[in-house]
């Protein structure tokens, strides 16, 4: 994209509040792209070339959706604190080990997108922020699951395809977990608490790809108490 071309792209961001720069070679923030800074609620700077996001992302305050999927980042300024009112956040396909931990600012987030990266501890600071709906994990290299699991306000939490052994049975406490994907971890039948089954409200256990038959759950206390959530959510769905 030419400066041209960008110039357009931020006159028209200006009167929609919505960038899209995607797809294209940017590493850094295009000029002109500080005008933005009160009126700009999302930005598309996915497939990308970004090795690192500029501090100066905190300047933009508005910011409801932002999106840094298919770019080269390792690691997330901490600034990124600053942009409160976010609610959606997508860095899916990165190298990010870990997450700053001035997420825990961004009470308003209610999805996180963040597979397919270098993690290899879960990311607690997401525990505690009561708007989040859906955490996206999958993909990484995370090999258990914390106590600190059971501040965790998610509907649905998707840990597919990381390292898995080890779940903490507080995760029978999260208030509000319905769906919960293990799929393709490293699970044996003796790691999955059966507090899962028999105390918590998740309804969608995936469990495929582990170190055991799936059919072997119906072995594990609480399993008839599981599936009654399992059959009564379906019958809403048909």
């Amino acid at each position: 994209m030419g400066n041209s071309g960008l110039k357009q792209h931020i006159e028209t961001a200006q009167k929609t509040g919505v960038l899209k720069l995607s797809p294209g070679k940017l590493n850094q923030f295009p000029p002109g792209f500080n005008q933005l800074e009160g009126c700009l609620r999302t930005l598309d700077l996915s497939d990308n070339k970004f090795v690192v996001l500029p501090p100066e992302i905190s300047r933009f305050m508005q910011l409801r959706h932002l999106n840094l999927s298919k770019n080269k980042l390792s690691k997330l300024p901490d600034s990124i604190g600053a942009l409160t009112k976010l609610e959606t956040f997508n860095s899916s396909e990165n190298a990010l080990t870990v997450v700053p931990r001035t997420f825990s600012n961004l009470i308003n987030l209610k999805q996180v997108m963040l597979s397919n990266n270098q993690l290899k501890q879960f990311p607690t600071v997401f525990c505690g922020l009561k708007h989040l709906d859906l955490l996206d994990l999958s993909e990484n290299s995370i090999d258990k699951i914390p106590r600190e699991i059971a501040n965790l306000y998610v509907t649905e939490l998707n840990l597919n395809r990381n390292e898995i052994a080890s779940i903490s049975s507080e995760i029978a406490n999260c208030p509000r977990l319905k769906i919960l994907r293990l799929e393709e971890n490293c699970l044996t039948i003796g790691a999955i608490p059966p507090k899962i089954l028999t105390d918590s409200k998740v309804a969608t256990l995936t469990l495929d790809g582990n170190l055991f038959e799936t059919k072997e759950l119906a072995n594990v206390d609480g399993y008839d108490a599981y599936m009654e959530r399992f059959t009564a959510v379906k019958k809403k769905l048909y």
